[in-house]
């Protein structure tokens, strides 16, 4: 488990980061995930990367933290835009750190489910299948709500500009 944990814990550190916007947080929710791991690694069949079963073990860790401190669900504007291998890539054209906050302005105006397929695409570059998987979809739904999602943000952009 060691090998796992030097191998992903940064992985699902970003991944909760990007969900909590929180460092200190972010770090005790990594902890609770690897331990989560350790405890139900008989559950793991390799049906999934390893990735994604860390990532579902640090969602639902995040979950259970919002459910016990009842507090509202925070999608940070992150500084950090990765390339994603997509046609129309919308994220080709931000530059600036100013635009790239823009972008995320934008992007934490969707919904939380095509927010994190975003963000899940984007920053931790998970496939559709990996996506599909964390969410516990299909591929297709996957595919459609990342596509919708970047419709939505043409959209916002384009009208910016109009004005």
């Amino acid at each position: 488990m060691e090998e796992i944990y030097i191998k992903y814990s940064r992985l699902v550190y970003n991944y909760l980061y990007r969900l909590t916007n929180n460092v200190e947080l972010s770090e005790e929710l990594t902890q609770e995930t690897f331990y989560s791991a350790i405890k139900g690694i008989k559950n793991f069949k390799n049906k999934s990367n390893i990735s994604v079963w860390l990532c579902q073990i640090a969602k639902n860790e995040w979950k259970d933290y919002l459910k016990k401190s009842k507090k509202i669900k925070t999608v940070p504007i992150d500084d950090r835009l990765e390339y994603v291998d997509t046609e129309d890539n919308i994220e080709d054209n931000l530059l600036t750190k100013e635009e790239k906050i823009n972008f995320y302005k934008k992007v934490h105006k969707l919904d939380s489910n095509t927010k994190e397929v975003i963000y899940l695409r984007i920053n931790c570059e998970f496939s559709f299948k990996e996506i599909a998987n964390i969410f516990e979809k299909s591929e297709e739904w996957a595919r459609i709500t990342f596509h919708r999602g970047k419709i939505k943000l043409k959209e916002e952009f384009n009208n910016e500009k109009r004005v």
